[in-house]
Parts: structure tokens; sequence; C-alpha cells
């Protein structure tokens, strides 16, 4: 196995002095090309916090996280931008689709802004995802569970080597949250994609290579 990101006794604190609390506990976490992670826990506890920080959307107080090997607090802010763009997927609770592309110009911005074209491959997502009737519609004229579909097959689109996924089935119904989870699954082994997904629905621990508890900024395996 390749190893793609790597936490070593990372923490995380806010505030100072008397109000200065620590959000996550010394965490060190390996995760390889193609694993599938879940993070589970109470409202709180660190999980988004986490998240974020092996996203490289913040950076934490101490520690390391080292992305190929690279330690990521060594490059510059640009430097870490491309590292979100080119080789991290975000799926969040809200979809964030641009409001006047339909769901086909929306991979069609991904292409022009990566160099890169590959439609067929959209379409493939697009229908794994029960989505290839929706293809011309804009945001409004979805529901929310499929708005949030066409963001997960939009973070999916250009192949990043992980994907981050905050409670990404939060708006869809039972069915729906376990094609989608499937989709993750099947993407992380056929594509060696990384995946860490934040949720709270127990039913979908089946799908996942790993379950890590957080609690009060302590992860540990479940």
């Amino acid at each position: 196995m390749t190893t793609v990101l790597e936490l070593k006794q990372i923490t995380k604190t806010f505030g100072k002095g008397a109000a200065m609390t620590q959000a996550i506990q010394p965490t060190d976490l390996t995760l390889e090309a193609g694993e599938f992670i879940t993070l589970t826990g109470p409202s709180g506890s660190g999980k988004t916090t986490l998240l974020t920080i092996m996203g490289a959307l913040q950076s934490p107080t101490r520690g390391a996280v080292l992305l190929n090997g690279q330690d990521l607090a060594q490059l510059s802010e640009k430097q870490r931008s491309k590292v979100r763009f080119e080789k991290y997927g975000f799926i969040l609770q809200a979809s964030n689709l641009i409001p006047y592309l339909s769901v086909t110009e929306q991979f069609k911005l991904v292409d022009r802004l990566s160099r890169q074209d590959n439609q067929a491959y959209a379409n493939e997502l697009l229908q794994s995802l029960g989505l290839e009737k929706q293809k011309n519609s804009l945001p409004k004229m979805l529901s929310g569970g499929q708005r949030q579909r066409v963001a997960i097959a939009r973070a999916l689109y250009h192949q990043p080597q992980v994907v981050f996924a905050d409670e990404p089935t939060a708006s869809l119904d039972s069915k729906r949250a376990h094609q989608v989870v499937q989709t993750l699954k099947e993407t992380a082994h056929a594509h060696k994609t990384a995946v860490v997904m934040v949720t709270h629905d127990e039913s979908l621990f089946e799908y996942t290579d790993q379950v890590y508890q957080v609690r009060d900024g302590q992860l540990s395996r479940q």
C-alpha cells in the first residue's frame, strides 16, 4: 500500500490563557491510497476540525500533515491552494453549486480550470448517482438531495488523491445515502482515491475500511 496522507502528532488549540481550548489532542493517522475511513463521534467532538486540518483548510497548532511525504506547512499558501484544487476533493453539507450553471456546465467549468476534458467520466458519475436525466438542469430546478449528489459527482470528477466528505448524506434519504456511499467506495477502490468521511449514520459504516471515533479531540479506532 502507498501512504498518501499522514498526520504526525498534530494538535489544535483555540484561544489563549484561561480561555484556551484544545480541540484536537495529539493525533497520529496514516491514510493509504484507496482506503476509505470514517470519522464519527458526538457533535463538537473535533471531527470537522480534524477534517479541515487534513484538507489543508486550516493548520495544526503543532505537529505535521504530510501529503505524499511533503509537509504541507513548508508550502506557501498559493501552493497549498493548488494542492486543495488538484489533489483534494471536498464534499460539504452545503452543495455550493454555481446557481447559473447547469449540471453539465458545473463539470465543464472544472475542465476549463484544470485544462482537461473528460465529459464521458462526468456522465458515468451522474448515471451512477441517478442524475442522468438532470444533466441540463439548473441547481434551482433540483431537489436538495439532487444538488448534493451533483456536488459529490463534481468532487470526484477530477479524480483527486483524497476526498474529504463532511456529512455528505445529511440531505439524502436512506436509499440515496447508501447509493452515494457505495459510489464513494467504488471510486476509492477503482481509482486508488483515499476517502475521509464524517458521519453520524452508523448504517454507512459497513462501506468503509476503518471507523475512527472522535471524542473530546481524541482519535481512536472503533
